[in-house]
């Protein structure tokens, strides 16, 4: 078997390339050119330089022998917490999701697993269990990213039930060591070690899961996953003011004491977000991420647990090993 790897240079892609190297699979990535020299890709993968959107540029990725069979893991993607729509988002999520079935359907691929998001499934009312479902529609998720994966979700299942092996992995907010980019945990984990992160929103909270943990539960599906079975690989809901504790447990820094009243961070979240645009930087808070701290995340694991034998490590291992990583690395 050859495993292919979209977004292989991406935070869970070069996590996923590693583990899939260290248990002796043979594995092919692509990757954008401006990622060619990046350090996060590991050397025993052979790489594919392409464009999601340019099937032309992805051909060398599917080329294989007549009896070598392989299995597809898309996972390239793009993640946004704006506000308002991107036609970016749409184009890499939905539409290079669309290349990459008609390139596994031409190229006779054995197997597609598809790394959608929790994003992607309807939100169930406060103090309800959010479990897997096969009904995807953008209309009934908030927000770019949601409703571009909700799309996408929804083509993939479509193929698979046609004449395709597919299975979709949901993962909730990934966070760990080895992150290259702009993770929001890793980067809000190095503007509190910067002290630059002064205060926190004083409720609201998430699902934050290893990124270690969701690698080897996509591993598991490669083998395990039934086909057109979706399955959540969710970590463990925590408060930001447990979170930001957290971090100064972990790192011994000083604390963070000012937390702001959520109606406050909600209604200056836009000009948070028109002032990072200005800078060209991602920013952090938005209306969007406000509403995403508020929304119903328990979400439940069980049957990933179950089938592919999951399960998920404690935050405060992840938050440890995030920041030795980003000590040795000289990011902090």
């Amino acid at each position: 078997m050859t495993y292919l790897i979209t977004g292989a240079a991406g935070h869970l892609g070069n996590t996923l390339a590693k583990r899939l190297v260290e248990d002796g699979q043979r594995v092919r990535g692509l990757i954008q050119p401006q990622e060619s020299d990046s350090p996060a890709l590991p050397r025993e993968m052979e790489v594919v330089t392409g464009n999601i959107l340019d099937p032309a540029s992805m051909e060398p990725l599917f080329q294989h022998e007549p009896d070598e069979p392989i299995t597809v893991i898309h996972n390239a993607g793009l993640v946004s917490i704006a506000t308002k729509y991107q036609q970016n988002v749409y184009d890499v999520n939905v539409t290079g999701t669309k290349n990459i079935l008609r390139l596994c359907r031409q190229n006779g691929a054995v197997k597609l697993v598809y790394v959608s998001s929790v994003h992607a499934i309807p939100e169930l009312p406060m103090g309800q269990i959010i479990t897997e479902t096969k009904q995807f529609d953008p209309d009934k998720v908030n927000g770019c990213y949601a409703k571009t994966k909700a799309a996408a979700t929804a083509c993939v299942l479509t193929a698979g039930a046609k004449d395709m092996d597919v299975c979709i992995i949901h993962p909730s907010g990934l966070c760990g060591p080895n992150d290259y980019g702009r993770g929001h945990i890793t980067q809000l984990l190095i503007d509190y070690c910067r002290h630059s992160l002064t205060s926190g929103v004083a409720t609201g909270g998430y699902d934050f899961v290893d990124v270690r943990d969701v690698a080897a539960g996509i591993a598991a599906c490669c083998d395990r996953g039934r086909a057109g079975e979706t399955y959540i690989l969710s970590g463990h809901y925590i408060s930001v003011r447990e979170l930001l504790e957290l971090f100064h447990e972990v790192t011994g820094l000083r604390p963070v004491h000012s937390f702001l009243p959520m109606w406050f961070a909600k209604s200056t979240a836009g000009l948070s977000e028109r002032y990072y645009k200005m800078l060209k930087q991602p920013p952090l808070y938005t209306p969007y991420s406000m509403y995403t701290l508020t929304s119903n995340a328990a979400f439940s694991h069980e049957k990933a647990d179950t089938e592919l034998v999951y399960s998920s490590r404690p935050l405060r291992e992840t938050v440890r090993d995030t920041y030795d990583w980003l000590q040795k690395t000289g990011r902090i």
